[in-house]
């Protein structure tokens, strides 16, 4: 009955019309007559291979034959067509391979080892708070110069309406840590002033003829609003690397001197993206955990002062800290 049985899997294989009703006699006569066909098969397949290779041979030698005197380069090149023919034959016949599934490495392995070996000491299936997500950030930084550290913030908004878009700016108490470049674009008696309370760069007329080579060596633009509409040829310039005058974010005023002064000390400015998330450096690892922690609290104040009305559920729904190219670290919006 074993054997019996052994022969039917081979027959249910090899797809042949045998059932157990049938001998054993039977079975193995059904087999070995598949067996026979199917080297048949095979004798077909190899022997039209061969002819189609005598074929492509006989074209080749003819075309070689044909190059009579021409240059030995041509006869060499019409050798080299007939190998390639052959070739294509061959494999053209052959199996298909089994596709290889190459193993993809993880985000963290692909990283580098300073990066592996400080998110070590970081939880991803934990949050922790502000105070303890910033040591963390700080002490995995994997740089060796001085890092800027950036809070990024998750809202419950919709970027896509008008009311939801939010944009607003801030002084952070500690700073920004960067040496900002102030230019201020006025009048006579305003360029004074700027110059006065520490601007970099102060001019009237002069000021959009470095404009006009293109020269942007400044990181935030002051302009008083009668001088707003000489900048608007150049918004598509600005525009793009943020440079340009906002009402919003302070930097369209008529009082230079204080948005020069709020500039120095550390004024920043954030917006939704596209997703719903503000980005924004909130200092530097040289700062130590306290002073980050003090200018991140000074942020949130700030978004959940700007939160709109028409927001309902969640508004902080996930904050994360890190630093440049180092790991992020979770904080609990529990306790905002």
């Amino acid at each position: 009955m074993a054997k019996k049985a052994e022969l039917l899997l081979k027959a249910k294989e090899l797809k042949l019309e045998v059932t157990a009703k049938n001998t054993i006699a039977e079975i193995e006569e059904a087999i070995k007559n598949a067996a026979k066909t199917v080297k048949k098969d095979a004798k077909k397949v190899e022997k039209a291979v061969k002819d189609e290779a005598k074929v492509v041979a006989t074209d080749a030698k003819e075309t070689i034959a044909k190059a009579g005197k021409r240059s030995a380069k041509a006869i060499k090149e019409a050798e080299v067509k007939l190998a390639k023919e052959e070739r294509k034959i061959t494999e053209s016949h052959e199996p298909t391979k089994p596709r290889q599934i190459i193993k993809v490495r993880s985000k963290v392995e692909r990283k580098g080892k300073k990066y592996r070996k400080a998110i070590k000491d970081i939880d991803k299936t934990k949050q922790y708070n502000l105070k303890d997500a910033a040591s963390k950030a700080v002490t995995a930084s994997t740089t060796k110069f001085d890092s800027s550290v950036e809070l990024h913030v998750r809202l419950g908004v919709d970027p896509r309406q008008a009311d939801q878009n939010l944009r607003a700016s801030l002084i952070l108490p500690e700073g920004t840590g960067k040496k900002v470049t102030v230019a201020v674009f006025a009048d006579a008696e305003d360029v004074k002033k700027a110059k006065t309370a520490g601007a970099d760069i102060a001019a009237n007329e002069e000021f959009l003829q470095k404009l006009d080579k293109g020269t942007l060596n400044f990181d935030v633009l002051i302009a008083t609003p009668a001088m707003m509409p000489k900048l608007g040829k150049y918004a598509r310039v600005l525009g793009p690397k943020g440079l340009m005058p906002s009402p919003k974010s302070g930097t369209v005023t008529t009082d230079v001197s204080k948005a020069v002064k709020e500039a120095k000390a550390g004024k920043v400015e954030y917006r939704v993206d596209s997703t719903g998330i503000v980005h924004l450096s909130i200092g530097k690892t040289s700062f130590g955990a306290d002073k980050i922690v003090t200018n991140a609290k000074a942020v949130l104040a700030s978004l959940k002062s700007a939160r709109p009305a028409s927001v309902k559920g969640n508004y902080l729904q996930s904050m994360y800290i890190t630093t440049t190219m180092g790991p992020s670290v979770k904080i609990d919006n529990s306790e905002f």
